[in-house]
């Protein structure tokens, strides 16, 4: 009786006899010079003894490119990150490279599975979009394959360029647009996570403490519901209810909005709103939201160009750039009633 052929060895039964990952395997079919000689001898060495033969992709793979970049963000939620996602794309896309997205959003275990499987198609390159746990996987993708950071202060690692907002710039101009209206009692709804929330915080203390004002200040997680409950400690009847607020971002401002309304307050003479992202949200007609725009499409474009620098040139020193921010002054800021 003739047996059941045998199945070809994988990509996974090398990386298993050899004692190494997947992705270690890929970059060894690749010819990286990133693998070391022990590493490579132990790989070469389970290929002949397996018999494995790359498949069509792998043996394009050994070419080096693939043409494709893993893009890993914390939440597609955010507007915002559509904006800078739209800016990469054309960038990227005008050398021909393919984009792949993830969402980061649930837990680590989960970053860590995309952004293995990244790893082992391979992408030429990475982009980090956002505030997101920087885990040992990640940092050692970080090692392997062209990186660059993209609207985010919390990394800062070697070889790993990093394109940013002004978010302390951002948040002072919106302190200082309200002053000049005239407000003094002003609040924020800062977020409670990432070093941008962070940095937004501090500056809007410090632009508080410079015009001698007193800041009063409530955490949210920066989603709509997080900018509600905010709100609605921030505004609930008292003397000293604040005049005006400046949320962490767009998403929690609105929430903010929603939660004035629910208390009765007529907008804006009764409280003036800032947001940060100048998203289209904000452009809304029935919402036209002033708002902080730190360059989201610019920004992507920025980012994108840095990347195909990095892959071309990976061993340059890494680089870090601020996008200048900008306010944009609508109807929902005005001289306190």
């Amino acid at each position: 009786m003739v047996g059941e052929p045998s199945r070809p060895p994988t990509i996974r039964d090398v990386a298993a006899a050899a004692g190494v990952s997947k992705s270690l395997v890929s970059l060894v079919l690749q010819n990286s010079d990133k693998v070391g000689p022990a590493k490579r001898a132990a790989v070469e060495r389970a290929i002949a003894e397996l018999g494995y033969r790359p498949n069509a992709t792998a043996r394009h793979l050994s070419q080096r490119r693939t043409s494709t970049v893993g893009v890993l963000l914390n939440d597609l939620r955010n507007p915002w990150y559509v904006d800078c996602l739209e800016g990469l794309a054309a960038t990227l896309g005008e050398r021909g490279y393919r984009m792949y997205l993830g969402d980061s959003r649930l837990d680590s275990r989960t970053d860590d599975l995309l952004t293995q499987g990244f790893l082992d198609f391979p992408v030429d390159g990475l982009v980090l979009v956002g505030t997101m746990p920087l885990t040992a996987r990640l940092q050692e993708a970080t090692r392997l394959v062209p990186t660059v950071v993209a609207a985010s202060r919390d990394v800062d690692l070697p070889g790993v360029d990093v394109i940013a907002g002004d978010d302390s710039a951002g948040a002072t101009l919106a302190v200082d647009h309200l002053v000049a209206l005239g407000h003094r009692r002003i609040a924020h709804i800062a977020g409670n996570a990432g070093r941008f929330a962070e940095l937004r915080r501090d500056s809007y203390v410090a632009a508080m403490a410079r015009h001698g004002l007193d800041p009063r200040i409530e955490t949210s997680d920066a989603t709509e519901e997080g900018g509600y409950r905010a709100a609605v400690r921030l505004l609930s009847p008292s003397g000293d209810r604040p005049t005006a607020v400046f949320a962490v971002n767009d998403v929690a401002c609105i929430g903010a909005i929603s939660a004035a309304d629910e208390l009765g307050l007529d907008l804006p003479r009764d409280l003036s709103v800032v947001g940060f992202d100048n998203t289209h949200l904000a452009q809304l007609r029935h919402l036209w939201l002033t708002s902080v725009d730190i360059a989201g499409h610019a920004l992507g474009r920025r980012a994108g160009e840095a990347l195909l620098r990095r892959i071309d040139r990976p061993d340059t020193p890494a680089t870090a750039a601020l996008m200048p921010a900008t306010l944009h002054v609508r109807g929902s800021s005005v001289r306190p009633g």
